[in-house]
């Protein structure tokens, strides 16, 4: 009986019935208009597109130019802000030594005082050269929280709350950006 199942042959499942539908092969082209206005409406239409696309292309491009050059500027100003950080801290150095040679010292070490105090010029001239200027707040001014960083604040008879009492170390700009704040002192007088 196995044997009966397994040789009953298998229908043929093709149908030849041609009731269904083929596709078509090819949409047809369009067909041209016969009116010449049609034709010469669809041509305007066609050639305005393309006119607005081009403006569109244009404007895009010479966006992509004054984005190139303004990035270009922007890597030229602010690209060497590491190498100018990295040097304040030569600046400090050279100020400090500056500072703390008192009369004696400067009349023993004359040659020696004068050389740091050419070197600390030319530095300033270099950081001056590549658009690096120093941010000197003098004793009295307000506290400005954009340029200046207030390192500690104490009450001082005559002074208003906010003034600078103490100047820390010399803050730097980068052309318009901040490099370091000044850091400063600041009056926490009461108001009274």
């Amino acid at each position: 009986m196995e044997d009966a199942k397994k040789e009953q042959p298998v229908e043929d499942m093709t149908d030849t019935n041609s009731d269904t539908v083929e596709a078509d092969p090819e949409p047809a082209a369009p067909s041209t208009p016969d009116d010449p206005f049609v034709e010469l409406d669809l041509l305007r239409a066609e050639r305005d597109d393309l006119k607005d696309r081009l403006l569109r292309s244009l404007a895009e491009a010479e966006n992509v130019r004054k984005r190139a050059a303004r990035d270009r500027q922007e890597a030229q100003n602010y690209g060497g802000s590491k190498l100018a950080r990295d040097l304040l801290p030569v600046y400090d150095a050279l100020r400090r030594a500056l500072d703390a040679a008192g009369e004696d010292q400067r009349a023993a070490a004359e040659g020696v005082i004068e050389g740091v105090e050419l070197t600390l010029r030319e530095l300033l001239s270099v950081f001056s050269k590549h658009g690096v200027t120093p941010i000197e707040p003098e004793v009295g001014e307000t506290f400005d929280p954009q340029l200046h960083q207030a390192m500690f604040e104490a009450p001082l008879p005559g002074t208003k709350a906010g003034e600078i009492i103490q100047v820390a170390a010399t803050g730097f700009m980068l052309y318009d950006r901040l490099l370091r704040p000044a850091q400063v002192g600041v009056s926490s007088t009461p108001a009274g």
